[in-house]
């Protein structure tokens, strides 16, 4: 059973002001397959006692109104190019975006842990869109009251349009107009005046071919796809690794890494390293660690290659920079590649090292590879062996305040084999990591997961 959600409004919301009509290109990386479905988030507040839920409901439409004019690409609708190129364009005629107002059973105490399954939270974001590109709206907004008086924000992102960063982007600006809009003539004027920072970027085709070529005498192997995007490499699935994820139950799991934890995984990490002079970062030995459970709880052939795929901000990696408030999709995949047999018997010091070597290798001629890649539409990354992993911790979710103040829980709509980073509400140096694991595995992956040995 999942919980009890009543809808009690769903309207289309249009930007208040007049914006262009047009038809936008999305970008190449934009375009890739694997990115055709929607970010759902989480987050949910503590309401403050006597607040008033329908003048808060009002403030919030109002607010993603007036956040749609710089943004109205969130408010057009994603389709293929009539051309055949396998390329995406969004057409932008003030269609509007999907505002649902809903009340539920559910308090605010229950989303500290792991969801019981993966869908418990699932009509907290009512409008499931199962293909982007057939008209739905690219932007769905859902305020649950929960039964105690607090609340839940669902929000849904056609990813195609946007990244994890340019969304929380989005949405502390939206946030941040709706705590600033209430019936006080200074709060009104500050409403009407609200300058968006970072002033929101389209600019797609700053990551296309076109303008984007790689340099082939710089380095062979950039162009060779085999040898320089593993992330696209086909491997054999030597153990029914995708039967067992698509057929057996997969239990949600969550745990908190606090700052003492994290400093004793990379005393375990270096340890570990045949070079101890280096230097990890909490994402390399965490991704590391988090990998490496996954890997022997499964209990996999020792010959099965696995790879951990995590993304990478490009916009400060390519030359020149990306411009800031560019909020489409800028990142490209780091892969960690090896087998079952060196992932589990190596050390945590040797994962951490592929990690931090995937991180590494991503500069501006390998990005430019990864566009001509995509562009011509062969390269796109498999499943098999693989899990991947993202960071939402860092991307500014956990300040996103719409004047409840900041949310005490920010996670996904549905928790699923994909890992997610997450932030933990006050504890600045911790994550939150979730992720779902097969039945069979799942008491094993939380002993290993707690455990920090090598």
């Amino acid at each position: 059973m999942g919980s009890l959600v009543h809808v009690k409004e769903a309207t289309i919301v249009t930007p208040s002001e007049s914006t262009p009509t047009r038809v936008l290109s999305l970008s190449a990386l934009d375009s890739q397959l694997f990115l055709r479905f929607t970010i759902e988030y989480l987050l949910v507040y503590k309401a403050h006692p006597g607040l008033d839920q329908r003048a808060t409901t009002a403030r919030v439409k109002a607010a993603l109104a007036k956040a749609l004019v710089p943004y109205y690409p969130l408010a057009g609708r994603v389709r293929a190019k009539p051309d055949g190129s396998g390329g995406l364009e969004v057409v932008c005629r003030a269609q509007g975006a999907l505002f649902i107002e809903a009340g539920s059973d559910h308090s605010v105490n229950e989303f500290e842990k792991a969801p019981r399954f993966v869908t418990q939270w699932r009509k907290l974001l009512s409008f499931h869109v199962a293909d982007v590109l057939k008209g739905a709206p690219p932007l769905v907004v859902q305020l649950t009251w929960l039964k105690d008086g607090n609340a839940a924000l669902g929000v849904g992102f056609n990813h195609c349009l946007c990244d994890g960063i340019g969304s929380a982007e989005f949405l502390n600006s939206f946030a941040e107009l709706a705590a600033s809009s209430s019936t006080t003539t200074a709060s009104q004027t500050k409403f009407s005046e609200f300058k968006f920072k970072p002033k929101p970027i389209w600019d797609r085709h700053l990551l296309n071919p076109t303008s984007f070529k790689p340099t082939r005498n710089n380095n062979s192997n950039i162009t060779n796809n085999s040898l320089s995007h593993p992330e696209f490499n086909r491997v054999p699935d030597l153990c029914g690794f995708l039967a067992r994820f698509s057929n057996e139950r997969l239990v949600p799991t969550s745990f908190i890494f606090n700052k003492t934890s994290l400093n004793e995984l990379k005393k375990v990490a270096i340890s570990t390293s045949r070079l101890s002079e280096l230097n990890y970062t909490s994402f390399e030995v965490l991704s590391a660690h988090i990998w490496r459970s996954w890997a022997r709880a499964l209990n996999l052939p020792s010959n099965q290659t696995l790879k951990l795929l995590f993304s990478i901000n490009v916009r400060d990696r390519v030359k020149p920079s990306l411009p800031s408030g560019y909020y489409g999709n800028a990142f490209v995949l780091g892969c960690a590649q090896t087998s079952v047999k060196e992932l589990t018997e190596k050390g945590l010091g040797y994962a951490t090292m592929l990690v931090k070597r995937a991180k590494e290798r991503v500069d501006s001629e390998l990005v430019k590879s990864v566009v001509e890649s995509v562009s011509q539409g062969r390269a796109s990354p498999d499943s098999v062996g693989v899990l991947i992993l993202s960071q939402w911790s860092r991307l500014g979710l956990d300040k996103v305040d719409f004047g409840m103040g900041r949310p005490v829980n920010v996670g996904p709509i549905c928790c699923d084999r994909y890992c997610l980073l997450l932030p933990v509400f006050n504890q600045t140096d911790a994550v939150k990591a979730m992720v779902a694991v097969p039945t069979t595995a799942a008491q094993r992956y939380e002993h290993l997961v707690r455990s920090f040995c090598s």
